[in-house]
């Protein structure tokens, strides 16, 4: 599948989650064969008033490229500037946020609650589309509010008619949060809808999810998040079962050097602050040891580098 001129061979993409996606968990996931990434929520309005955390989070560095930036925001105008100013960073295109569920953003008229005006939808990306020189996305969720069944249609085609060049989907309502189970049938609705390029997201965590999301929408391509959370090699896997080959699961040890990569360039780029958020990675990594409410009590007290590692050390042997 293909956005704008950039091909994707198998079309995996990880998706961007606030506090997870950083640098360091992006790297990691291309490594083990995730096609496209995307940088954690960048406010447009905080790139706007010149916040520099915003603009941070908008780098990308190269061993995670072909890469998105996703903006968030309600005013054209002020996503189209951001969208422009963040260009210095050469993102292979631009997501827009249109599904985020927090309650924060939905209260500023933002994320998902986009999705209560196809028309609003369509003038931003619009907007952004005319402001940038590469292609630009959307993400939107199954609706806003659980009585409009027909909210990812309408918002879908208003995107594509304002320009988006593909429209990433995700099966659950805003009031779902992350619970209960990704509709698939508002995804291949969306699919039949338009003609630009639909990636399916929701509850894929192995080769056969991943087929089922194919088959019962007809989607060009899947986006992987919680699912890849503590399981980056879930897209080797995915690649295996496309390939017909034989999977099998990465040894301890081979997990434990996945996870000192990421812990290495998580400290190199963040030193001490990146401690706190790398504990809730590792905690992930260790579901399903042994013990595991134990390591979470005592993993929630890591303050060190090397106390981190000192732990990696005693969980993967």
């Amino acid at each position: 599948m293909n956005i704008g001129n950039i091909q994707f061979r198998h079309g995996l993409f990880l998706a961007p989650m606030a506090g997870i996606t950083d640098h360091a968990f992006r790297s990691v996931c291309v490594a083990c064969g995730a096609e496209g990434v995307t940088t954690e929520l960048v406010s447009a309005k905080g790139v706007y008033y010149g916040d520099k955390k915003s603009e941070i989070l908008a780098k990308i560095n190269n061993n995670e490229r072909p890469a998105a930036i996703q903006i968030f925001g309600s005013e054209p105008n002020i996503m189209a500037y951001a969208a422009k100013t963040l260009s210095r960073y050469n993102p292979e295109y631009f997501d827009i946020n249109m599904g985020c569920p927090v309650p924060k953003l939905v209260k500023n008229g933002e994320g998902s609650a986009l999705m209560r005006s196809p028309d609003l939808c369509e003038r931003i990306v619009y907007a952004v589309a005319n402001a940038v020189s590469v292609p630009v996305t959307v993400k939107i969720r199954k609706s806003c509010d659980d009585f409009d069944e027909d909210s990812a249609v309408k918002v879908a085609t208003a995107c594509e008619k304002g320009g988006a060049s593909a429209i990433f989907v995700h099966g659950r309502t805003r009031s779902q949060m992350y619970t209960g189970v990704a509709d698939k049938t508002v995804i291949a609705r969306v699919k039949s809808a338009v003609t630009v390029p639909v990636i399916g997201n929701g509850d894929i965590n192995s080769y056969e999810s991943y087929l089922a999301m194919k088959q019962e929408t007809g989607c060009d391509g899947v986006m992987i998040g919680r699912g890849a959370y503590g399981s980056p090699w879930v897209f080797s896997q995915i690649i295996a079962g496309i390939n017909g080959e034989e999977y099998t699961q990465p040894t301890v040890a081979e997990k434990k050097e996945i996870l000192l990569k990421q812990f290495d360039m998580v400290v190199k780029e963040k030193g001490m602050n990146g401690i706190r958020e790398f504990r809730h990675h590792l905690l992930q990594y260790c579901k399903g040891f042994h013990g595991s409410a134990k390591l979470r009590k005592e993993i929630s007290l890591l303050t060190t580098p090397k106390s981190v590692l000192d732990a990696i050390d005693a969980v993967f042997v």
